[in-house]
Formats: C-alpha cells, sequence, structure tokens
C-alpha cells in the first residue's frame, strides 16, 4: 500500500472511485473541477490509487488547446462486498460495486427472535453469496438496529431484534470464510452518503432515518462518528415526554417511543382513524386521502422532530441534514409540521440550514452495510480493525492478480488468519 494520507485526503479518495464508478472515465482535470478541489491535490491522490492498483489510466482525452489529458477510470477487478440489513422480520442482501453501485439485491423473510436466528441468517446470506455473484467479493457489511461494540468484533445489543452480547461477528465469519464488518445500521448509511451521496460535497453532515425508530448518523470533518461504545447518534431516545409512553429501550417518553412507527399506529387505532389490525400503510392511506385527524398525527409528530433536530443542529453545526428512510413515502404530511418548527427552533445563524429529503428504497439500507467494507480501503483511523486489514489485503491480492490465483492468495490470508486466531 502507498504511504497513508489525512483522513480528509482519504474521503477525497473515496469521492474519485465513487465518481469514476457513478460517471465514467474521466481526465484528473475533470476531477478537480467536479470534486471542487486543487489539480494538484487530484494529482496527488490519483496517483496513490494507482500505485494501490484501484484505478487504470486509460486512453488520452481530447483537449481544447494545451496538452491532452489521460483519461482515468476504475480497475476492473477492484472486487465486490455483500451488504446485509437485518431487520425483525426480514432481511436484505445487496452486492455491490467498489463505486458503491447496486449490482443485484434480494429480501427474504426472516424472524430475528427464533433459536435459530443466526443459522437461518447464515444460510440465507451463503444462498445470496453463491447465488450469482458478478465478482470477487471482498467482504461482508452487515448494518442493524441496535448497538455494535466493534466493526470488527462485531458483538450486537439490539432492543428491536431481541439480542444481547450476540456475537454475530464470530458466527458469520466462521461460517462464511470472509472478512465481516458490523455496525449500527444508520451509521452504515452515513458511511454510503459520505462515499457516494450528497455527503460528498461537504465535510460534515446530518442523517436523520425516520420509520420504524428515529435514528441519525454524525459525521465531522470526514468521518463518521461511531461514540465511545458505538451508540453515537440515538436521537430517537431524546428524552421528550417527562412520564410518557414507555420506549423500547426501558425508559419512557423517548422521541421513538411517541412518534416512531409503532407509536404512531397505535395512537391512529386509538382515535379510531384505522382498524384495530391495521399498520402504517393504513394511516397513509387516510392521510393521502384527507382524512384530517391522520394528517394531523403526522403533523405533530414533525413538529416534534423538528424540535429535537434543531436542538442537534444548534449542537453539531453540520452542513446539510439528509432525511430518508421508510418513513419518507409519508413525508410531505410530516413536513406540515416539521419545517415550521425545525426553523424557529434553530439559532438564527442556523435558520437557512439546507435539508435534503432522499427517496427511498429498502435495500438502501444493504448498500450502507456494503459501504463498511467498501470504505476499508480508505480508513486512516483503523475504525474496523483486524478485519478491515484483511478486506485490504484481499483486494491487494486481487488487484495482484486478478485470475483466480489472486483470489486463492486471498483466501489462503484469511484462512491463515483464522488459523492465527
Amino acid at each position: 500500500m502507498s504511504t497513508r494520507i489525512s483522513r480528509a485526503a482519504d474521503v477525497r479518495r473515496s469521492a474519485i472511485l465513487a465518481r469514476l464508478g457513478a460517471q465514467g472515465s474521466a481526465s484528473r482535470a475533470e476531477l478537480a473541477r467536479a470534486l471542487d478541489v486543487s489539480p494538484a491535490l487530484v494529482t496527488q491522490l490519483t496517483r496513490a490509487l494507482l500505485t494501490d492498483g484501484l484505478i487504470v489510466e486509460l486512453e488520452t482525452s481530447s483537449s481544447q488547446g494545451g496538452r491532452p489529458g489521460r483519461l482515468l477510470g476504475l480497475a476492473s477487478a477492484a472486487g465486490h462486498s455483500i451488504g446485509v440489513k437485518i431487520a425483525a422480520d426480514h432481511v436484505a442482501f445487496v452486492e455491490a460495486g467498489i463505486d458503491g453501485s447496486v449490482i443485484r439485491s434480494a429480501i427474504e423473510p426472516f424472524d430475528a427472535t427464533s433459536p435459530d436466528a443466526i443459522g437461518s441468517l447464515v444460510g440465507l446470506l451463503r444462498r445470496f453469496i453463491e447465488g450469482d455473484s458478478e465478482g470477487p467479493i471482498l467482504g461482508i457489511g452487515v448494518g442493524l438496529p441496535g448497538t455494535v461494540d466493534d466493526q470488527g468484533e462485531g458483538i450486537v445489543e439490539s432492543t428491536q431484534l431481541g439480542w444481547h452480547g450476540v456475537k454475530l461477528g464470530a458466527a458469520l465469519r466462521d461460517a462464511l470464510a470472509l472478512p465481516v464488518l458490523i455496525d449500527n445500521n444508520v451509521t452504515a448509511l452515513s458511511m454510503a452518503e459520505l462515499l457516494y451521496g450528497e455527503g460528498r460535497t461537504v465535510s460534515s453532515f446530518l442523517v436523520v432515518t425516520v420509520g420504524t425508530g428515529i435514528g441519525s448518523g454524525i459525521v465531522f470533518d470526514g468521518a463518521v462518528m461511531r461514540g465511545h461504545a458505538g451508540g453515537a447518534g440515538e436521537i430517537g431516545h431524546i428524552p421528550t415526554v417527562e412520564n410518557g409512553p414507555l420506549c423500547q429501550c426501558g425508559n419512557h417518553g423517548c422521541l421513538e417511543a411517541i412518534i416512531g412507527e409503532s407509536a404512531l399506529v397505535a395512537q391512529a387505532r386509538e382515535l379510531g382513524v384505522i382498524g384495530r389490525l391495521s399498520g402504517m400503510a393504513s394511516l397513509l392511506a387516510e392521510a393521502n386521502a384527507g382524512n384530517p385527524v391522520a394528517q394531523k398525527l403526522f403533523g405533530d409528530a414533525g413538529h416534534l422532530l423538528g424540535r429535537a433536530l434543531a436542538g442537534v443542529v444548534n449542537l453539531l453545526d453540520p452542513a446539510v441534514v439528509l432525511l430518508l428512510g421508510e418513513g419518507m413515502p409519508a413525508w410531505p404530511h410530516w413536513a406540515f409540521g416539521f419545517e415550521p418548527s425545525f426553523r424557529a427552533s434553530l439559532i438564527p445563524a442556523k435558520r437557512n440550514l439546507d435539508v435534503i429529503v432522499e427517496s427511498w428504497q429498502d435495500d438502501r439500507w444493504a448498500q450502507g452495510a456494503a459501504a463498511l467494507v467498501l470504505a476499508t480501503p480508505f480508513d486512516a483511523t483503523g475504525i474496523a480493525g483486524d478485519q478491515g486489514e484483511l478486506v485490504r489485503k484481499r483486494l491487494n491480492a486481487l488487484m495482484t492478480d486478478d485470475s483466480a490465483s489472486g483470489l486463492d492468495a486471498a483466501n489462503a490470508i484469511i484462512d491463515g488468519s483464522a488459523a492465527n486466531a
């Protein structure tokens, strides 16, 4: 590997790969303009990427005066990542390229409370990997609701899944013989936004997810903040109403216990807006049809979210807020209460902050999980631990020889590490 460079430069390396993957080959000058950095910095970063074998020089581009520039493109054997999003009742899988693009995806039913939940997950994951993989696999990234002690270790605490001290990382590594990185699903989603999404253009931003729960990811100075034990960003557990409804975390009056999906559905049933067996789809249908009570439920939820999020923005000073999640189809009804309360609760200097609402697909969670693996070549802080190092070694082996022998060498690295563990 080349000499390690600064964390901010690492992020720009990621942006170069994402730009080449999403929009095709480009010259160094075009990359400098697209990423709003100096040509000298692009030259430095692309030299390192060429040395690492992540990009290659292609044909010479045409020029309007001056010397023609060489086009750069992604290396063909850069490897793929498997991303897994775990929910209480289903799992979503994606296979993603080095540029973060989703190559294929699948969603399978899953019971997190089953005594054989881990064995079932292994079986589903093995079937997906063996089904129709289109390239060498660098590793597996897993995103789930809950707290993960360390990406590489992967010991999970999740009230939503009913998992306590589950050694998921070790179980998946032992069964599948691939590097495995595990993190909170919103943290993983924030990594995807940093590498491949709206976060490429700013150094600090917030990702806020609205759906079954209320979550947030914090990106500061080009790095995803995990906190002391991987639990940073739990905006859903901000105390909101004293002696309020019981939250799944065990406390009373948390924001999520008032405006999370199950809370809104329970309120709608109690008010007779929907039937006692109906869920969020019915509540949204009522709001879309003009039911004023349904619309008020969403508007009131938006009002509380706006006040809570304004406090976070006042504290952290992000450049932009990204809103996404399963709840986005209902966002027009949330926005009615969110916008006025959010803007009014910000300090004056921050009231023009951009809030970007993104459309949503379930495999976006899994793409975020895949980004945990795809980010490891650019990990300047060692957050991925020994599993990140295995991913990098696997990538280097593939770069050295993109034939089967290169993949065999990568597997030998992993097998040897497991034997010495």
